[in-house]
């Protein structure tokens, strides 16, 4: 009787002159997690109460945790959330969507005409708030859907195409409540921005909780993820292959558009009003580097939601890091523009295979010598 004969399962190949560091450096989340980390053993540095969350009373006399770590968590939400939208589109059409700060102003401002009932000051909401939100996010949904238009059927490319938006945005949010600035006084209107009652957790951080759940569901369950890749990479081959292009650069828009009216939510339920020049200024570059910091190449094609996420909370941290040392706000911009620049640039493929080839060229030398 013959001895069967086992074929050996096939093994992973490893570059043999590749060390643990070179491949950990190759994976793309690298970058945000090393700024992280950086962060973190700064301020452990210079300040270990940097960390500290101790419980304290808000302004209703309810207890809270307060500290750095929440404030962070806290402040972050709405570009969280802005860059899982910016992410798709990016992803989709190779370009960035600059008009979500002021599309973010006309959610906002629909959500507050909706529960102030047209009036300047109401004490108490018009309407049921689950329906004015809903109102909100099919604005900013058809506002999307024009941006994903003009750059999907008109081929004008993303950031002129959104110019018009950003320019035109706000004049449009403050339109919409006849240029008079409502305030809502009730006090559940503000529960989605403070706390709810008996909860210590700012209920931003479980909105945005919910929002990366949801998109989790959805990568997870459908073909969108595979889709938007698909068309970022090769649109001709995409329509080859029985997709769409247009539409799903369409529905990638529409999608950011329910990004941007949840965080419009968010950002006027903090104050119960609204400021139609201040509101989110200049989010959308933050959301722009929040994706670009995650390792996700601008250019579109694959992408790495998570990556993005991430990107966001470094921002945030940076953000909060640079306000406890008393950096002036009008600086703020300067100082994260230098910080996201180096780490950007060092997560550029080329900058990785340039220094790969410098640390080669020693050791090669040495080589040839002996």
């Amino acid at each position: 009787m013959t001895t069967p004969v086992k074929t050996p399962e096939p093994q992973r190949l490893k570059r043999p002159d590749e060390s643990l560091f070179k491949r950990l450096t190759r994976q793309q989340l690298f970058i945000p997690i090393a700024a992280l980390v950086l962060l973190v053993l700064f301020n452990l540095i210079a300040d270990p109460s940097f960390f500290a969350v101790t419980m304290k009373e808000n302004s209703l006399g309810n207890p809270v945790l307060s500290g750095n770590i929440i404030s962070v968590l806290d402040n972050a939400s709405e570009l969280v959330i802005l860059a899982i939208g910016m992410t798709l589109v990016t992803a989709s059409s190779g370009g960035q969507d600059i008009s979500v700060g002021a599309t973010m102003a006309i959610a906002g401002s629909v959500i507050l005409r909706m529960v102030c009932g047209g009036q300047v000051t109401a004490d108490t909401m018009q309407m049921p708030l689950i329906l004015a939100v809903l109102i909100g996010i099919v604005v900013s949904m058809l506002f999307g859907a024009f941006n994903g238009t003009l750059v999907a059927y008109f081929k004008i490319q993303p950031m002129v195409a959104t110019l018009i938006m950003f320019t035109a945005g706000r004049s449009i949010a403050a339109w919409i409540n006849n240029n008079q600035l409502p305030i809502i006084n009730d006090l559940s209107f503000k529960y989605a921005g403070t706390f709810l009652p008996g909860i210590p957790v700012p209920t931003p951080i479980f909105i945005t909780v919910f929002m990366i759940l949801a998109f989790w569901l959805v990568l997870k369950f459908t073909n969108l993820g595979l889709y938007t890749q698909s068309v970022g990479i090769n649109a001709g081959s995409s329509r080859l292959n029985g997709l769409d292009p247009q539409m799903i650069k369409l529905l990638t828009y529409v999608i950011l558009g329910v990004c941007v009216a949840v965080a419009g939510f968010i950002r006027v339920s903090r104050s119960g009003s609204i400021n139609y020049s201040r509101i989110a200024e200049n989010i959308e570059m933050d959301a722009i580097l929040a994706v670009a910091l995650g390792g996700n190449a601008l250019s579109g094609g694959k992408f790495n939601i998570y990556g993005s996420i991430l990107g966001a909370y470094v921002i945030q941290f940076l953000t909060t890091t640079l306000y406890k040392y008393d950096v002036p706000s009008t600086a703020l911009p300067a100082y994260k523009a230098v910080v996201v620049i180096l780490l950007v640039v060092l997560s550029a493929p080329v900058v990785r295979e340039k220094l790969a080839g410098m640390k080669k060229a020693p050791a090669k030398a040495a080589k040839e010598v002996s």
